[in-house]
Formats: C-alpha cells, sequence, structure tokens
C-alpha cells in the first residue's frame, strides 16, 4: 500500500498556548479551507468559556483547568470497540471489533466536532465549550454516539467468532 505513510505524526508541532500535541491536532481537525488560525480563535474562546464556567460552578470531579477538561472529554468520548461489516458465505455480518488508538483518538475528534456543527444558531465556540464540558461529565451527543456505537457491539457480540 504505496503511499500511506504520511510524515504528519513527525510534522506537527503542539499549539502554541498550551504547548499540546493532541489539541493541536484537534485544532487542525475543527479547521475548515485551511483556516488555521480561525480554527485557533474558535478552540481557544472554547476553552476560556469552559474556563469561566469551571470557576463558576465548582463541580465535583471536574478538573481545575480547562486543558485538562478537553483531555478528559477526548477521553470519555473514545469509543473502546466498533461494529466492523464483513461479508462470509453471501451474508454481513456486523463484526465487533477493538478499536486501535488512532482510530480512537480520531473518531472522538470526529463525533465531538460532528455533533457542534449540526447545533446551529450559536457561535461555534460556544457549541464547542458545551459539547467538551458535557463530554468531560459523561453527557452530550457525542458521548451518546459512543454509547450507540458500544450498544451495537454488545448486540451484534454473538458475531465476534468472525473477527479475524
Amino acid at each position: 500500500m504505496a503511499g500511506r505513510i504520511t510524515k504528519s505524526e513527525e510534522q506537527l508541532r503542539p499549539d502554541p498556548r498550551f504547548n499540546n500535541i493532541v489539541l493541536a491536532k484537534f485544532i487542525n481537525s475543527v479547521m475548515l479551507d485551511g483556516k488555521k488560525a480561525v480554527a485557533q480563535r474558535v478552540m481557544y474562546d472554547a476553552l476560556e468559556q469552559i474556563q469561566k464556567r469551571i470557576e463558576k460552578e465548582k463541580v465535583e470531579g471536574m478538573p481545575e483547568k480547562a486543558i485538562d477538561v478537553f483531555s478528559k472529554a477526548i477521553e470519555n468520548v473514545k469509543p473502546e470497540v466498533e461494529v466492523r461489516s464483513k461479508r462470509v458465505g453471501g451474508a454481513n455480518y456486523q463484526v465487533p471489533m477493538q478499536v486501535n488508538a488512532k482510530r480512537r483518538q480520531s473518531l472522538a475528534f470526529r463525533w465531538i466536532i460532528q455533533s457542534c456543527r449540526k447545533e446551529t444558531g450559536k457561535p461555534m465556540a460556544t457549541r464547542l465549550a458545551r459539547e467538551l464540558y458535557d463530554a468531560a461529565k459523561g453527557e452530550g451527543k457525542a458521548m451518546t454516539t459512543r454509547e450507540n456505537t458500544h450498544r451495537m457491539a454488545e448486540a451484534n457480540k454473538a458475531f465476534a467468532h468472525f473477527a479475524w
């Protein structure tokens, strides 16, 4: 498979404000049409809103800093298993499979960003702040997507022997 290995992992620089590589990758995922400055502004505004909310609410078990809330949200949304279609003897089966680390992270990013983009009427930073805060608490649309994925895998556990 020629051309699959890229230098993106080596070239990715941590974000300028928090020096965090995962945040830099998330900003790149939020970015549309190559407008990185806009994506950074949206993300940093969202983190500032999360910080204000943390200081205002003081919820038990929530981290003290916005960047820690972001990390916890990503960890909470990452799926353990997913279902994949497998064709066996003329029939398609939804086979539950473990998800590798890179795919887990990219699915978490995708689900959070998709749930923010579906909601309209508010600025993206506000939507992103709410979704990340909710995901850190174990709630929100991205967490619902994760739970549905896990539920489908659980329901199709009978076909796990097709995972080879």
